[in-house]
């Protein structure tokens, strides 16, 4: 079949150039792995403010014990696995609380609230249905288990997303801020990139989303930031700077 074999190419212009799909700064970047969920305003390299953080536990840290709980099989991380899992659940089956529902102004965020709620559910179906362990759970209550943690620990995401938004939106100083990058391990996640796409298309946003093999690919992530910061003329030399083998810390 010559037609299934044809390559489409596409030219080389300054329209279609790498360089074009770029974010640009400034941006608001929403970092979520397996050490960190933050939300941060990213006004040039090395110029990066916090806006919210974790109060406990990362969101990662947060799928990786939740797949544990569940007895699932987490070679190739416990992310993967509880987002495979909750494909075939119902995100509605187990009610768990939404976090920080009473703290309405800041960005922050707070998961071993919720990784507690989720094992107490969890131990609850077990006691209905007789059993020993929560790993003796059915195939089918586990993955009603994952699909609604899932959905309640995205929902939290959202919400905070959409205040940090929101401020950014009203501050005269980043009211031009409309791309959001986000970064990290827990980004490969494919219900998390799909929710984050619909509220900023919902709120004239720009996505920027690395490539799901490229989330958790530490190398090219330390590498990619290094060679922003030669770009830029920034480096680590002691020259010119005052170096102490122990900050004098003071009390």
């Amino acid at each position: 079949d010559k037609e299934a074999d044809t390559i489409c190419t596409i030219p080389a212009t300054d329209e279609t150039h790498e360089s074009q799909r770029a974010i640009q700064f400034p941006f608001l970047a929403l970092l979520v792995s397996g050490g960190h969920c933050q939300l941060l305003k990213c006004m040039g390299v090395g110029k990066y403010s916090i806006i919210g953080g974790t109060l406990d536990d990362s969101l990662g840290e947060a799928f990786d014990k939740t797949a544990r709980m569940l007895g699932l099989p987490i070679g190739g991380g416990g992310g993967p696995a509880l987002e495979a899992l909750a494909r075939d659940g119902d995100p509605k089956a187990v009610t768990l609380p939404i976090p920080l529902q009473k703290r309405k102004k800041d960005c922050d965020f707070s998961y071993a609230g919720l990784k507690t709620a989720v094992k107490m559910k969890a131990d609850q179906l077990r006691i209905e249905r007789g059993l020993d362990s929560i790993e003796e759970l059915s195939r089918q209550d586990k993955a009603d288990v994952a699909a609604s943690f899932q959905h309640t620990a995205i929902r939290h995401i959202e919400e905070r997303l959409e205040r940090a938004m929101i401020q950014l939106e009203k501050d005269e100083g980043t009211a031009d801020i409309r791309s959001l990058a986000v970064v990290g391990g827990v980004a490969a996640n494919s219900e998390l990139r799909s929710r984050l796409d619909t509220i900023c298309v919902k709120r004239s946003w720009n996505l920027f989303v690395p490539p799901p093999r490229l989330c958790t690919d530490q190398g090219s992530m330390s590498s990619w930031a290094a060679i922003e910061r030669l770009m830029v003329g920034s480096s680590d030399e002691a020259e010119g700077h005052e170096v102490f083998a122990r900050y004098p810390f003071a009390l």
